[in-house]
């Protein structure tokens, strides 16, 4: 009888242990009803891809501290291409521009984590969302608490965690992947668009 408890013991603790290591890959949107849910169902959506030519690359770049993708010490994620252009999807009502959203991912501490990022014809955050990631204690990126920190912030903002961005403890790599997509969507619609 003492042996059964032991090994069941064991076997509890072996089946905890394994549920901690455990990475969960989860989609939390699709692409359109991210699309939706940042620039509005009432709207017509245009896509716009941009070409990141090496004059334009070398100055957005140099704005996000020489990388396009933002690999952090301590991170497992697999490797996340480096787009050659960029998807810009317009939000159009009554025939005018109303607001604009780049869908990004990033390497997170144990995967990639998908980001769409809403933003003003001026460059100022509106809305920030997860559609996807693979990460063991990072889900909290994806809550309306974390994301909603980014809202009207610029390139004359920091967006920097324990800075202006209150980073979650424990998850700090996804805070900072999520730092780093935002600060990029920026910099890409204002070099792509208005520094002309």
């Amino acid at each position: 009888m003492c042996k059964r408890i032991i090994f069941l013991a064991v076997a509890a603790l072996g089946v905890m242990f394994i549920s901690l290591n455990t990475c969960y890959a989860m989609r939390l949107l699709t692409k359109e009803e991210a699309l939706k849910k940042v620039l509005g169902s009432d709207v017509e959506i245009k896509t716009e891809t941009k070409e990141l030519a090496e004059s334009k690359l070398s100055k957005i770049k140099e704005r996000l501290g020489g990388e396009l993708v933002h690999y952090q010490q301590g991170s497992k994620s697999k490797e996340v291409n480096v787009a050659a252009s960029v998807d810009f999807y317009f939000a159009v009502k009554n025939g005018q521009n109303t607001s604009v959203a780049i869908i990004d991912q990033e390497p997170g501490k144990w995967g990639p984590v998908e980001f769409i990022i809403g933003l003003d014809l001026q460059g100022a955050v509106t809305r920030v969302e997860v559609l996807s990631y693979e990460e063991k204690r990072g889900q909290p990126i994806a809550r309306h608490s974390f994301m909603s920190q980014f809202e009207g912030k610029t390139s004359k903002d920091r967006i920097e965690v324990y800075k202006d961005i209150n980073g979650i403890s424990g998850a700090t790599i996804s805070s900072r992947c999520a730092t780093f997509a935002v600060r990029k969507a920026i910099v890409l619609y204002e070099e792509l668009y208005l520094n002309k």
